[in-house]
């Protein structure tokens, strides 16, 4: 399920939503900074639904890390557009819900 996530952590930075740049190529600084986003959007979001996840996010997030590291801020980077992208994802869990209870 949480690769699901990471997934949506994409699609909820693209151009038509958050705006994220996802211009960058495999092994690239600006890729890694998107693969980190996802992830820690996936994180969160398992975080904000009480879900198990079922990767190991540190030992995927160390991966990308090593590329990073020319930029002590971009953990903090990351993590604010990942959560703008729970946020944003979320609200959709939130509007569904409440949909369900105007129904009920």
């Amino acid at each position: 399920m949480d690769g699901t996530y990471h997934e949506l952590g994409h699609w909820a930075g693209s151009k038509e939503r958050l705006a994220r740049d996802q211009s960058g190529r495999f092994g690239s600084a600006l890729y890694a900074r998107e693969e980190l986003c996802a992830e820690l959007t996936s994180a969160f979001l398992c975080a904000a639904l009480g879900i198990v996840p079922t990767v190991r996010h540190a030992d995927y997030l160390g991966a990308w890390l090593a590329v990073l590291r020319a930029d002590n801020r971009a953990i903090f980077k990351a993590a604010s557009q990942a959560s703008k992208a729970a946020d944003f994802l979320l609200a959709f869990v939130r509007e569904n819900e409440s949909s369900l209870a105007r129904a009920a």
